[in-house]
């Protein structure tokens, strides 16, 4: 009798499938490094990036920063491509899509170095066509990346990316709206392949010459200039670059070439001299660069608050901005700068406060003000060859805080020392206050007022 063994059938395991029908076996081990490629793919483009604009390109003009930007980004997209298709089960081939157009976009704004006129004319193609990108990097995270295996990651730079396309396009419509709603007061003259605004009001001689400060413009001297002007000749102007003026051809301008471009200016509009210079913050340090150069054009001077020329050494003249300043235009051109309302920018009565906001808001506006921190040095440096104003009259004054300081008390004691017909005055407003609040425009008008009167006669200033 033959015994048969009886024989046991193993159990067949079906693997789970997706709604989709597609299978996840071995999916759970597959789960963590899909989440740690995406992670990697993310920090490897923000460091590139970072990289690129802070150390490699650091400083750089805003085609620079930002076609360099978008290059560490392309990098980030490829890495997701890369890893996930080798160590993987769930590749991520389209990411190589965002990363080939980021890297083309980024090349084209390296090569081609478009200026601020052709970027703002792109600003009508390039936001709509990154939102219709964002749109479809979200589509397909979502159809190829399982849930729980890393799309929670991805989301936020979908989002990022978004605002920016939204950010960017409401920026391109509140230039152009800005232009129109803003025209040019006073006129434009070729100074020499560009040409520079000028507004005049008033009658009288000395003529009166504003010197903006940092980041400013003409329109900055809304309270002084018609105040001024009604006892002489008071002229504003926006330096190259700013307001409503053009760019230079080499964009970024030392004291003396801005000084040469003024000299230019008030001789194309057939304004003479002397010249009272009125200068705030840097712009006085541009008074002294111009008085040092012309000197016979020098009637008297007003200093209000300006920044020492006597703290800078001659090895810093060729220093740089800070890396992050350089970035400034770059976010600018998303629109960040119209998130804050107009009283941040200043304390100037409208239109003059709309007009501020619309420059200093701007990628232009913020390109001049990286421009003239990389030049500041320069023009400190030049302002230090003024070393005597001999009798001519000069107003110096101090804000309200800074007085407390040796180091700017003892600078403001020396500048003033440029003149034996000097007077030094510690005023109660503050640095910005002195050219936008009533209470220190009027402290300034009050000083243009003296030196104008003691220039005309030829006699001391009054006592403080």
């Amino acid at each position: 009798m033959t015994t048969t063994a009886p024989t046991t059938t193993a159990p067949t395991t079906t693997a789970p499938t997706t709604a989709a029908g597609r299978s996840t076996a071995g999916r759970g081990s597959r789960r963590g490094p899909i989440r740690r490629i995406i992670a990697t793919s993310l920090g490897t483009g923000t460091v590139l990036a970072a990289v690129l604009t802070l150390v490699v390109f650091a400083g750089g003009p805003e085609p620079v920063i930002t076609g360099s930007a978008l290059l560490g980004f392309a990098v980030g997209w490829a890495v997701l491509a890369v890893l996930s298709a080798r160590l993987t089960d769930q590749p991520q081939r389209w990411a190589l899509v965002p990363a080939a157009v980021l890297a083309a976009s980024g090349l084209g704004l390296l090569v081609l170095a478009p200026d601020d006129r052709v970027l703002t004319a792109a600003g009508w193609a390039w936001p709509p066509a990154l939102l219709a990108l964002t749109l479809w990097i979200g589509l397909r995270i979502r159809r190829s990346l399982a849930a729980g295996s890393g799309r929670r990651l991805l989301y936020p730079v979908v989002l990022v990316m978004a605002a920016a396309a939204v950010g960017g396009a409401v920026e391109t419509v509140g230039l152009a709206a800005d232009q129109r709603a803003y025209p040019m007061p006073g006129q434009a003259y070729d100074v020499g392949g560009h040409r520079l605004h000028l507004d005049c009001t008033g009658s009288g001689s000395p003529t009166v010459v504003l010197h903006s400060g940092l980041g400013e413009t003409s329109a900055h001297w809304a309270r002084i200039a018609p105040a001024a002007g009604g006892a002489t000749r008071v002229c504003a102007y926006d330096r190259a670059g700013q307001g409503w003026s053009d760019d230079a051809p080499r964009r970024r301008q030392d004291g003396l070439q801005a000084a040469a471009d003024l000299h230019t200016l008030l001789d194309r509009a057939g304004e003479h001299g002397p010249y009272v210079l009125v200068g705030h913050s840097i712009g006085g340090d541009h008074a002294m660069t111009y008085a040092a150069r012309y000197p016979e054009q020098v009637a008297g001077m007003v200093l209000l608050d300006a920044t020492s020329p006597y703290t800078v050494g001659d090895d810093a003249a060729h220093t740089g901005p800070p890396s992050a300043v350089a970035l400034l235009p770059s976010l600018a051109r998303l629109g960040i700068g119209r998130l804050l309302p107009t009283s941040s920018w200043s304390a100037l009565p409208d239109p003059a406060a709309a007009q501020v906001q619309a420059f200093a808001a701007s990628p232009r506006g913020w390109r001049n003000l990286v421009d003239e921190v990389a030049t500041l040095p320069a023009l400190l440096t030049q302002a230090r060859a003024l070393a005597t104003l001999g009798s001519t009259p000069l107003v110096m004054l101090t804000a309200a805080g800074h007085d407390g300081d040796p180091a700017r008390a003892a600078a403001h004691d020396r500048m003033a020392g440029l003149s034996t017909n000097s007077s030094h005055r510690l005023v109660g407003a503050t640095h910005a206050g002195l050219v936008d609040e009533e209470h220190g425009a009027a402290l300034s008008v009050q000083a243009v007022a003296d030196v104008v009167q003691a220039a005309r006669a030829g006699s001391p200033l009054p006592p403080n």
